[in-house]
């Protein structure tokens, strides 16, 4: 499958700095400090609807990381998949008459081009579930073998018992581990299971379902966690530098996919790190696709909202907070895109170079936009205010911008 264009990252003076951000595992700020190529897994959309601001914010968090590692002189290899088989996927099918396979096309070219409107660089690898079938059935394979994995109607499940370190990632207890596998898409009520938090691996082919060939499994189609297992060993290998997603994955899919690869490969951790982005809200409530609430990137685009304007709106919130999206917060973004492009459209202007170390050092506190954004508007205020002499200031300004918060001006 194939991902998005990529925008050019001008080149900054100088060189930033390692990211210290939140980790979720330790519940503590970490360092990262990866070798000369950093590598990041983030989690897909499952194409059954349009990219809303939920998804823009989470991926607008990551490409920041991706942006603070460029300007340390790193290579990134980011690798992002596609749920492009799965419950919702097919209910929504059934519930419009569409073929499937079709929907899931549509809905992620739409994605593709709402990524290249806000200027997101593209991953290394866009893996598809369907077309990692092949190396997933494998593994599915090889964790029966291992005895961490059983049968039941002819599904397969994954025993969470198999892994000493199941549990590690969230830092959950049982009992809120299980409410939140009802409510995020498992089976903990299903009879038969060994323990109730155990994930399926493997469904057996269902009466007017797709499935596929599972060698030894038999016909059927691959549960959530193992797809992005299969496709982050297959492209990053293990302790690769980043987990990263919305918190609402910290379990059970982050939870889940790191115990199924510790299991395989016999290695701790899955991710050094694992990094969630907070959750946005609307009309009073997290947006999310089966409340109805969402607010569509694509929409806001025909509505004739400047993409750079709305990455202004994402980053004007921390990424790792809960916020509501509401008309005022793209109105801000709008004026603040009107104020940095009139400052910079001066012929010369304030020394520069104070203000990119400015955005380095809050890009590297935990990705702390907020105040990047706020070192660009005192410059800008400034600027517009008195103006300078330095005839390569307002260019510097416009590449650091682009460059670190991915806003062309």
């Amino acid at each position: 499958m194939y991902a998005w264009p990529a925008s050019e990252v001008p080149a900054l003076p100088g060189q930033g700095r390692d990211l210290r951000i939140h980790d979720t595992a330790t519940g503590s700020r970490v360092t990262l400090t990866p070798g000369p190529v950093a590598r990041l897994y983030v989690c897909g959309i499952t194409p059954y609807d349009a990219t809303h601001l939920g998804h823009a914010a989470t991926y607008t968090a990551f490409d920041l990381v991706q942006r603070v590692w460029l300007d340390t002189g790193r290579q990134v290899h980011y690798v992002q998949n596609v749920t492009d088989i799965d419950d919702p996927l097919l209910e929504r099918a059934v519930a419009t008459g569409e073929d499937w396979t079709a929907l899931a096309l549509r809905e992620t070219e739409l994605f593709r081009e709402d990524m290249t409107a806000l200027r997101m660089l593209p991953p290394a690898h866009y893996v598809g579930a369907v077309e990692a079938i092949p190396g997933i059935v494998p593994l599915v394979e090889r964790l029966r073998e291992q005895g961490a994995a059983y049968e039941l109607d002819g599904d397969i499940y994954y025993s969470v018992a198999a892994d000493e370190h199941f549990g590690k990632v969230s830092g959950l207890d049982a009992a809120t581990m299980r409410a939140l596998s009802a409510e995020r898409g498992g089976d903990p009520d299903r009879p038969g299971k060994k323990n109730p938090l155990d994930p399926l691996l493997w469904l057996a082919a269902r009466p007017g379902e797709p499935s596929w060939d599972g060698g030894s499994l038999g016909p059927g189609r691959p549960g959530w966690h193992i797809e992005c297992v299969a496709i982050a060993l297959e492209h990053l290998g293990m302790g690769f530098d980043v987990q990263g997603g919305g918190s609402d994955l910290a379990f059970p899919h982050h939870e889940m996919g790191a115990s199924h690869a510790q299991t395989l490969t016999g290695e701790y951790p899955f991710a050094a790190s694992y990094v969630h982005a907070g959750m946005v809200g609307y009309q009073g409530e997290k947006m999310s696709k089966s409340r109805g609430n969402l607010v569509f990137v694509s929409q806001l685009r025909r509505d004739g909202v400047d993409p750079a304007a709305l990455r202004l709106a994402l980053l004007s919130r921390h990424y790792r907070a809960d916020w509501e999206w509401t008309p005022a917060v793209l109105e801000e973004a709008e004026q603040r895109l009107a104020r940095w492009r009139a400052a910079v459209s001066r012929p010369d202007g304030l020394a520069a170079l104070d203000l990119v170390e400015e955005i380095r050092e809050a890009l590297a506190d935990d990705l702390d936009a907020p105040a990047a954004l706020a070192a660009v508007d005192r410059w800008a205020a400034a600027q517009l205010a008195d103006g300078g002499e330095d005839t390569g200031a307002p260019g510097i300004v416009s590449r650091a911008v682009d460059a670190l918060l991915g806003v062309a001006l």
